[in-house]
């Protein structure tokens, strides 16, 4: 699906401009990356209303997050990237732009079908994914989750050996940190 040629400065339905524009690029950059994984891992055994809070957190980020870099405000959200018109409105004086903080931030309605009134802005993605983290901190869930870059797969520490065979891999790699220290 393409957007149609007599409005082709915004749609609400994400088409190949939105998927190629805005996300790929962002995919690219770790720490956006590691944003991005934050949501869905905090979205595993969630209840449906953290699903919802994270999907609002999605939204704001994602979608039509906007971030600081030297001392200006740059638009980083496939929404905004993707849609010209939207970018170049939320880039001037006329909608609220508010500090990130997930707390607050899942609170923000939000029109799908119009340009945002809020923006919520980041001071970096790393600052973002602290946020978040500490934001999922707080969350009620059955069990962790974590990444496992090694098998590609996520896992789920539910059990005493699926811990321990965690904190063994942290072991590891502490160990290769400290070797890497010494030669630094």
């Amino acid at each position: 699906y393409i957007r149609h040629h007599s409005d082709p400065y915004y749609t609400p339905e994400p088409d190949c401009c939105h998927e190629l524009l805005g996300h790929v690029p962002l995919f690219a950059d770790p720490n956006f990356a590691e944003l991005a994984q934050e949501v869905g891992l905090a979205s595993l055994g969630a209840s449906d209303e953290d699903i919802e809070k994270l999907a609002t957190i999605f939204w704001f980020t994602a979608e039509f997050g906007l971030c600081r870099e030297d001392g200006s405000i740059r638009a980083y959200g496939a929404g905004l990237l993707s849609s010209f018109g939207e970018l170049e409105y939320a880039l001037t004086e006329v909608p609220t732009r508010l500090e990130f903080e997930p707390s607050k931030t899942v609170e923000q309605k939000y029109p799908i079908t119009e340009y945002q009134p809020v923006y919520f802005v980041a001071d970096s993605f790393r600052d973002a994914t602290a946020k978040l983290r500490e934001f999922n901190a707080t969350m009620k869930r059955p069990f962790q989750v974590r990444y496992n870059p090694y098998t590609q797969s996520v896992d789920v520490l539910n059990s005493k050996d699926k811990v321990q065979h965690f904190a063994r891999s942290i072991s590891n790699e502490m160990q290769l940190l400290a070797s890497a220290l010494e030669h630094v």
